[in-house]
């Protein structure tokens, strides 16, 4: 298997004219925080176990084997679920712009 390149980047040498590689910075901060992939992992897992779990834990002990009614609260989890993630994505979104006037506030 071959893989493609990113030509775009291009480093110029010390030899080439560049600057001395003492001078050079390297960025290798990862594009997304830590605390988005936990939390979209936490997600992941709810969107997985509250739906499956609540359908085999109420199937029987609440819904009297009714598997419609497990199925049908089971589907409710699921949006639950996302719903939930949303109103932290959105809660998420709004605390980044809400630092950032901060930060602006602070340096007037």
């Amino acid at each position: 298997m071959t893989t493609r390149r990113n030509v775009s980047e291009k480093t110029i040498t010390e030899a080439q004219g560049g600057p001395p590689t003492s001078e050079q910075h390297s960025d290798t901060t990862p594009a997304v925080p830590a605390s988005v992939i936990y939390k979209l992992l936490g997600f992941t897992v709810a969107m997985i176990c509250a739906p499956i779990g609540s359908y085999f834990l109420l199937l029987n002990s609440v819904f009297a084997g009714n598997a419609t009614y497990s199925g049908a609260f089971a589907a409710i989890m699921a949006n639950v679920v996302l719903i939930g993630y949303i109103v932290v994505a959105m809660r998420e979104d709004d605390s980044e712009k809400i630092e950032a006037e901060e930060k602006s506030r602070k340096s007037q």
